[in-house]
């Protein structure tokens, strides 16, 4: 079974094509609204440990690191990412994240993590 997971900015607008709609930041986007969001999930519980987050900073020479440390937080964390992973036998999923950079961030990560 191919997963269909999609990455996207919380900040553009929801579409139909986004399938099931899944934050995945442990802080709740600036300036977007519950009702606007349009989320299936908010699942901060598989976002990356606050230590983790702040020590990545989105800086891209520490991506490498940063994504081998988060695999080893997703892989001590069974329950949420079987849940996660149940949301995906449904269809597609898009996971929402707010960072700036669209090319380092949890949720390309995590996307990269649930693929493989």
């Amino acid at each position: 079974m191919t997963l269909e997971v999609a990455v996207k900015r919380v900040y553009e607008a929801p579409a139909k094509a986004d399938g099931q709609r899944v934050l995945v930041d442990r802080l709740w986007p600036r300036g977007v609204s519950k009702k606007d969001a349009e989320l299936t999930l908010w699942l901060k519980e598989i976002a990356p440990s606050d230590e983790l987050r702040k020590w990545f900073g989105h800086d891209p020479e520490r991506w490498a690191e940063f994504q081998k440390r988060y695999r080893a937080e997703l892989d001590a964390n069974e329950e949420t990412v079987a849940q996660l992973r149940g949301v995906l036998r449904e269809g597609k999923v898009t996971l929402l994240y707010g960072a700036h950079d669209e090319a380092h961030n949890n949720a390309v990560a995590l996307a990269e993590y649930l693929r493989a």
